[in-house]
């Protein structure tokens, strides 16, 4: 079972290669791969050092399957490669998550649309991961109608950059700046790139992958990205408008037995979700489960996940853990 890493030295790579570890991955061979500049470093991977191999030669070395985490463009000129070569393509890029040939997949909420034969599977945006966790198990009871989404999302969603731009603003030091504002004691509405009607690219992945995931292309989404100077993870408002009445404490209960999802909801205690309670796990935490009282089916939820791991890596590998037990790959 060889795997190959492509974007091995970045932080959701270096997050990968950590989770390949944690979760006993059964990896005969680590392929670890970058760009020209980073072929021959060494990473430490089950205590042995690796070294870091050009993308050519990823392929050449036949993995089972190749996670990537290296951009869209790498992966728009890569990921066929090596699926020609019969290799599986795990991709964390934007590349391929709209294309109606390519699965966009969590596993727990819709790994029944992976099949036998696909070759480029496509892991959703960090924020769509932890958002349709919540939402699948709601959805198939009571369908979701409308989304009002806030989200307040980590620095390292954006990288190594914008952590150590935040970082260099809290110790005075004048850097290379990832944003064009300041970070630190600071938040601003504006991830990913602005698009002719207003929203960025980020508001509209939250649209298009909720809907491709969720299968559901009448579910009405509007939302607002917000960059908040934190590193834990991605924190959401979510308001929640059914098509039929929901009773609270089934809501309560379709949530807190979904897999992966956890409700820390204890207000009385100043008990709920936070991206510092987020950092380093893999869970997808809901509180704040309140009715709307200003509309009727109306549902209020916050969501906080790590958006490096279940929102990037660790979902990457699910589906790779997924494929392996359904004979998929």
């Amino acid at each position: 079972m060889k795997v190959a890493v492509v974007g091995a030295t970045g932080l959701v790579g270096k997050t990968m290669i950590q989770v390949l570890e944690e979760r006993n991955f059964p990896v005969s061979q680590l392929i670890p791969a970058a760009s020209e500049k980073s072929v021959g470093k060494e990473i430490q991977f089950r205590g042995e050092t690796v070294k870091v191999v050009s993308v050519s030669d990823a392929v050449k070395a036949k993995p089972v399957f190749a996670i990537f985490s290296a951009g869209a463009s790498t992966s728009k000129e890569w990921a066929p490669v090596f699926a020609d070569n019969g290799i599986v393509v795990i991709d964390n890029s934007s590349a391929w998550r709209m294309d109606n040939k390519v699965p966009l997949i969590v596993p727990e909420v819709n790994g029944h649309a992976i099949k036998k034969g696909d070759r480029i599977i496509a892991n959703p945006n960090c924020s769509t991961i932890q958002l349709v966790m919540a939402l699948a198990p709601l959805h198939r009871k009571y369908k979701v109608k409308r989304l009002v989404i806030a989200t307040y999302q980590s620095v390292t969603g954006t990288g190594v950059k914008a952590v150590q731009q935040m970082e260099n603003e809290r110790r005075g030091i004048k850097g290379e700046m990832a944003y064009a504002h300041q970070i630190d004691l600071n938040c601003f509405p504006h991830g990913g790139s602005f698009q002719s009607d207003g929203y960025t690219t980020e508001e509209q992945k939250l649209l298009d992958e909720t809907r491709k995931i969720l299968e559901d292309q009448s579910i009405m989404v509007t939302a607002t990205v917000v960059r908040i100077p934190v590193v834990g993870g991605h924190s959401e408002a979510v308001n929640i408008e059914f098509e039929n009445e929901y009773d609270i404490e089934d809501v309560k209960t379709l949530l807190g037995q979904f897999p992966g999802v956890v409700i820390y909801d204890d207000p009385s205690q100043a008990k709920y979700p936070m991206p510092i309670l987020s950092h380093n796990r893999d869970e997808v935490f809901v509180g704040r489960i309140r009715r709307d009282h200003s509309k009727e089916k109306c549902l209020n939820l916050w969501i906080v996940s790590d958006n490096i791991r279940k929102g990037a890596a660790t979902n990457a590998l699910q589906i790779a853990e997924y494929m392996i037990e359904k004979k998929l790959y």
